[in-house]
C-alpha cells in the first residue's frame, strides 16, 4: 500500500516542520506550506490524502481554501488547527467540511491519533463506496453495523458485541438523533415481558459505550430526563 500523503498548512514555519517530521515518523509523506493559495496549488498537483489546515492564514482563510481544495477533491479529509476555542468557531468549521479540529496549542500526539481516524474513515464502508457495504447495513458517521452477518465496525476497527448489545446498538442506529426513552429501549431490546427495571438500560448503555465510544468522539449521549440518543460525532 502506498503511504499517505499529509499536507500540511500554517504561516509558524516551525509548527510546520515539527508537524511534518512527526507525520513522517508515522509513515505518511508530507509537505507544508505556509499560504492558502500556496495549499490550493499543492493538493491541485500533489493529491494529498489529508490536510492539517490552520484556520487563521493570513490572506486566504482555512475556510476559503477548505472550499477551494473540496470544489476539485471533495474526498479529501481535512483536520482544523484553530487557536480559537469558541464553540461557534469550531461548528463553523465542521458545518464548513472540515472533518475534525485540533485547537493550539496541542499535542503532536492528538494530531496523529485524530488523523488516523480520519484516514480510517475514509478507507470504511460507508464513508468512501456504498458498493462495499453488506446488505442491509446501518451506517451512522464512522460506525457500520452489518445485520446478516452480526458484525459491528467503528472508524475501521472491529468491535465484538454481547448478542443483547448487538441489538441495543441495532435500534439506536435504527433511530439516529432520536431520543429514545429507557421505557422504549426495554419494550424493543427485551420487550415487557421481560420484566426487567430501567436500570438494566443503563448498565448495557454502559457497556456499549465502553466498546463503541472508548478512546473516540463520543457518539451514544444521555439525555437527562428524557433517555439516550446516538449521533455521528461532530
Amino acid at each position: 500500500m502506498p503511504a499517505h500523503r499529509i499536507l500540511v498548512v500554517d504561516d509558524e514555519p516551525d509548527l510546520v516542520e515539527v508537524l511534518c517530521a512527526a507525520l513522517r515518523y508515522e509513515g505518511w509523506e508530507t509537505r507544508g506550506v505556509a499560504t492558502g493559495e500556496a495549499a490550493v496549488e499543492e493538493a491541485r498537483g500533489w493529491r494529498p490524502d489529508a490536510v492539517v489546515l490552520d484556520m487563521m492564514l493570513p490572506g486566504m482563510d482555512g475556510m476559503t481554501v477548505l472550499a477551494r481544495i473540496h470544489a476539485e477533491r471533495p474526498q479529501v479529509r481535512v483536520l482544523f488547527l484553530t487557536a480559537r476555542d469558541a464553540v461557534e468557531d469550531r461548528i463553523a468549521g465542521i458545518a464548513a467540511g472540515g472533518d475534525d479540529y485540533v485547537t493550539k496549542p496541542f499535542s503532536l500526539q492528538e494530531v496523529v491519533v485524530r488523523l488516523r481516524g480520519l484516514l480510517r474513515r475514509a478507507q470504511t464502508p460507508g464513508a468512501g463506496s456504498s458498493a462495499l457495504l453488506p446488505e442491509g447495513a446501518l451506517v451512522l458517521g464512522g460506525l457500520v453495523l452489518a445485520e446478516q452477518s452480526r458484525e459491528v465496525i467503528r472508524d475501521g476497527d472491529p468491535i465484538d458485541l454481547s448478542p443483547t448489545e448487538f441489538q441495543l446498538l441495532s435500534y439506536l442506529m435504527k433511530h439516529p438523533r432520536q431520543v429514545l426513552s429507557k421505557d422504549q429501549i426495554l419494550d424493543a431490546v427485551w420487550s415487557y415481558d421481560f420484566g426487567g427495571q430501567a436500570h438494566v438500560v443503563e448498565l448495557y448503555i454502559s457497556y456499549l459505550r465502553k466498546k463503541i465510544d472508548a478512546g473516540r468522539a463520543p457518539m451514544i449521549h444521555t439525555v437527562r430526563g428524557a433517555g439516550y440518543l446516538i449521533k455521528a460525532p461532530l
